[in-house]
């Protein structure tokens, strides 16, 4: 570790600290040559696979970007910011253990569905008549019915 005070590459470690996430770790060092002391924080850093997407193209794993969809999604609806973040959360530490280099976009694209489908039925209706891409209104209105036969049997349970 290079000094940020005299530019010396070596220093020895004092003390070391995970965070309360315990996702980082804070380490105090001193410089072998000057003696003075500065913090270094060492994180982790996980590369993202790509996304094949339905057309064959690859893009980054961008959770920001599947934040937004199920922002839109849940639009207007009553699903708190706290619960779209941890369905994010949930469905990038799912990609992350799976530890392969490249995902179809269908295999997150039905996390989504089904997270949605657990918080908000219209939000599920919403991102399902974009994701599933119906190709006509029978298609549509079949899913609509499988969705209120689904919610009649539980509310008969």
């Amino acid at each position: 570790m290079k000094c940020p005070f005299c530019g010396y590459t070596d220093s020895k470690v004092i003390d070391s600290r995970t965070t309360p996430e315990k996702d980082m770790i804070r380490r105090r060092r001193e410089c072998l040559s000057c003696r003075e002391r500065f913090t270094t924080i060492e994180q982790v850093e996980i590369l993202q696979p790509m996304i094949v997407k339905k057309d064959g193209r690859r893009e980054a794993f961008d959770p920001q970007k599947l934040m937004r969809g199920l922002r839109k999604a849940c639009e207007k609806r009553p699903v708190s910011i706290d619960a779209l973040e941890k369905v994010v959360n949930r469905i990038q530490r799912t990609i992350e253990e799976k530890g392969e280099k490249e995902i179809p976009s269908r295999e997150i694209g039905a996390e989504v569905m089904a997270a949605l489908h657990a918080l908000d039925d219209v939000a599920y209706v919403r991102f399902a008549s974009v994701y599933r891409e119906f190709k006509d209104i029978e298609e549509f209105l079949s899913e609509l019915q499988e969705l209120l036969k689904n919610q009649n049997k539980s509310e008969t349970d």
